[in-house]
């Protein structure tokens, strides 16, 4: 279906959007930790995500939504609406934002009750950036279970460090001891919860960022979880990445453009009885992690409903990289799953958790920056399940919100200038009043660098990597290197990526 012709019949189910301050939406604003792009139901799972289904079918999915390859940077561009370069964050994150504005403190300006759970990868406290509450973890990972000293009659938890820092809101906890029901998505959601309750009256909208720490490594999840995911990856890597390939194109995620990139997997066959069981076991963690994930948000749709104030709230929902390949190894009790085993799901089943996308967290290719978006507003979206192809970035986010929620982007913070916000909002596009993307977007994470533009995205990975050129129309799996037949595009795109290096200064 043409364009132009798809954006005219959405907008026919699309209500007008309304910004009075009399009508500002409450935003919950949900981030999920190294979820792949195929990895939730409604992105042609079989992992049980009934709740963000649920919010699929009553707002809207978009299938070209990018972030930054990386947990750290992406955080800071989904904060700020900035490239991470220009916040400072391109390379580490033991610094505080610069040159920007975060979405805390601009809703903050616009009357908001702003809440943050969940992780910060990040220097700055969240309560000193535009926040009035926050409970979490200001680092990267822990031990889902017990970031702190072992507790009595539990294993030896399995730890990079046993002292990550948790804040209550501005009380730190280093190490942090929690109670013996402690889970980082349950407690994240507790507060959440907690907070709704609290500020329930209250007569003013509320921002809620919910950041978990799942689908992350370790493996760790809850025994009746894991069960209801025992035996039902016993057919391995292809089996599962071609069902969910097929599950895509069914639900129209994926059109008649897209194969499925080479597969980066060990065939399953060739695995040892023991270490498929182990492969095995690994899946159904991962599953039962985005699984509980799902029951929280359910949670939170739940009570809101429960408070009348769910018809009146937007839901983002979205991921801050591809699903991970990295590996850390750490000596455990050797139980995938529980507290003392901290287990990484691995390349071969991070190639299934992006089907059917190229490569892995890191990487600027498709698989590494691509992210499931699901939008959904009961009382401004009156769609029924509608895909959205309009190419997004994170630093959208922060327009967005400012639209939706009638903030003015302010020229300066606390005396200082900052920068303008440099995504826009994706209104427009969901309104469709807009089909094309004008200006370019980029990414450089490590040894990674891509630019896309139109169609056409130029992409390399590797310090002295030559660069590879696709037409993401004919070709959205990056299969065919076009470079030496299309050289004046490739040229083109390049200028445009040192032109934009030069101007974060990166």
């Amino acid at each position: 279906m043409p364009f132009s012709i798809f954006f005219g019949l959405l907008w026919l189910f699309i209500a007008p959007l309304e910004t009075k301050m009399q009508d500002q939406p409450n935003i919950v604003l949900i981030l999920a930790d190294d979820l792949g792009w195929s990895d939730i139901g409604a992105y042609g799972s079989e992992v049980e995500t009934p709740n963000l289904d649920w919010l699929a079918q009553n707002g809207i999915r978009f299938t070209q939504m990018y972030n930054t390859a990386k947990c750290n940077p992406s955080r800071a561009t989904l904060l700020t609406g900035l490239y991470a370069q220009q916040v400072g964050y391109e390379a580490t994150y033991l610094q505080p934002l610069k040159n920007g504005i975060t979405v805390g403190e601009l809703l903050q300006s616009a009357g908001y009750r702003t809440l943050w759970a969940g992780k910060h990868h990040g220097f700055d406290h969240p309560m000193d950036r535009g926040f009035d509450r926050y409970y979490g973890l200001m680092e990267g990972a822990s031990n889902h279970f017990n970031p702190g000293p072992r507790r009595e009659n539990e294993a030896q938890p399995a730890q990079k460090r046993n002292d990550r820092p948790f804040y209550e809101d501005r009380k730190l906890f280093q190490p942090y001891s929690p109670p013996s029901d402690f889970y980082t998505t349950d407690y994240f959601t507790k507060h959440a919860l907690q907070w709704l309750e609290e500020y329930r009256e209250e007569d003013k909208p509320f921002f809620l960022y919910l950041a978990y720490t799942a689908p992350h490594d370790p493996l760790m999840a809850w025994p009746e979880d894991i069960e209801k995911y025992r035996g039902k990856y016993a057919e391995g890597y292809e089996v599962i990445r071609q069902r969910r390939f097929e599950k895509q194109k069914m639900l129209g995620i994926i059109d008649e453009n897209y194969v499925l990139s080479e597969a980066t997997h060990v065939p399953w066959l060739s695995l040892s009885d023991s270490l498929r069981k182990v492969e095995e076991q690994k899946m159904e963690v991962y599953a039962a992690m985005i699984d509980r994930m799902d029951q929280k948000i359910g949670d939170i749709i739940q009570k809101l409903r429960a408070l009348g104030k769910l018809e009146n709230t937007v839901f983002i929902f979205l991921s801050d990289n591809g699903a991970s390949a990295e590996m850390v190894n750490i000596p455990g009790d050797g139980k995938i799953g529980t507290v003392g085993q901290w287990t990484s799901l691995g390349q071969d089943w991070a190639n299934v958790g992006n089907t059917p996308l190229r490569f892995y967290k890191n990487y600027s290719f498709e698989g590494g920056i691509k992210t499931p978006l699901i939008i959904s507003w009961p009382k401004g979206l009156r769609t029924q399940n509608p895909l959205n192809h309009y190419p997004a970035h994170l630093i959208d986010i922060l327009p967005t919100l400012a639209e939706l929620a009638g903030a003015n982007y302010p020229l300066e913070l606390n005396g200082k200038a900052v920068l303008p916000a440099e995504g826009e909002s994706l209104l427009p596009a969901i309104r469709g009043d807009k089909s094309i993307r004008e200006k370019p977007i980029f990414w450089e994470w490590a040894v990674g660098r891509a630019v896309r533009k139109g169609n056409w995205k130029l992409v390399a990975h590797g310090k002295d990597a030559d660069w590879e050129l696709y037409d993401l129309e004919k070709d959205p799996s990056e299969i065919q290197n076009v470079s030496l037949r299309f050289p004046e595009k490739a040229k083109e795109l390049k200028a445009l990526f040192e032109e934009w290096k030069k101007k974060v200064g990166s």
